[in-house]
């Protein structure tokens, strides 16, 4: 279902599932991402789910921790995203996207640098600088992945969403992701196995 009005980017927590019919379709973004065309077929397929926990630490931080799985597929692997939003590299080793290097940040739309697809299509927050900003690069396959995460109004309701960017060389594509409100999730994060997408 749509986003809930409680539910905004300072509270994330919960589960979601992609809407496949609101969302773009990411083969293009995942075959510039080196995956290969069996590997792409299994997640086109696939029902994929995010149980989110979003907290704040002792020194004013954000996290959003992310465990992001698969359900009716079999034979894939991922991991769990943790993101620190104070905009610092760290390293993680995916299962699906190999090693990578990503920081992440609150940030206003002015912040992003000047690609208007992550800029556009935002129902504004209560405060300007109330989007989250994904920066991630790959060490093994030589490309990017920008995105902006946000909630549009589609179809006359209110989502959460994502806008990609991959770029590797002179090739770029984009997508939006489109996510459906679940509900409270469970307690322990570590029973799912995770697919992280663009880290």
């Amino acid at each position: 279902m749509a986003a809930p009005p409680e539910k905004t980017l300072k509270d994330l927590s919960g589960k979601w599932i992609m809407n496949k019919t609101l969302s773009d379709d990411v083969d293009a973004i995942l075959q510039l991402q080196n995956i290969g065309w069996v590997l792409r077929q299994a997640i086109r397929l696939a029902t994929i789910t995010l149980t989110i926990s979003e907290y704040i630490d002792d020194d004013s931080v954000t996290h959003i921790d992310i465990a992001q799985y698969v359900v009716a597929t079999g034979g894939i692997t991922g991991t769990t995203e943790k993101r620190t939003l104070d905009w610092t590299w760290r390293e993680h080793s995916d299962g699906i996207f190999g090693n990578l290097n990503g920081r992440s940040r609150w940030c206003k739309l002015s912040d992003v640098d000047d690609d208007e697809w992550l800029k556009t299509g935002w129902i504004p927050p209560p405060k300007e600088d109330e989007f989250v900003q994904s920066y991630v690069e790959s060490k093994d396959n030589g490309w990017t992945a920008d995105q902006v995460w946000g909630f549009e109004m589609l179809d006359g309701k209110r989502y959460y969403a994502r806008h990609v960017v991959v770029r590797k060389g002179d090739d770029w594509k984009q997508a939006r992701l489109v996510y459906d409100y679940q509900g409270a999730a469970a307690a322990n994060m570590d029973d799912d196995d995770g697919l992280a997408y663009g880290e």
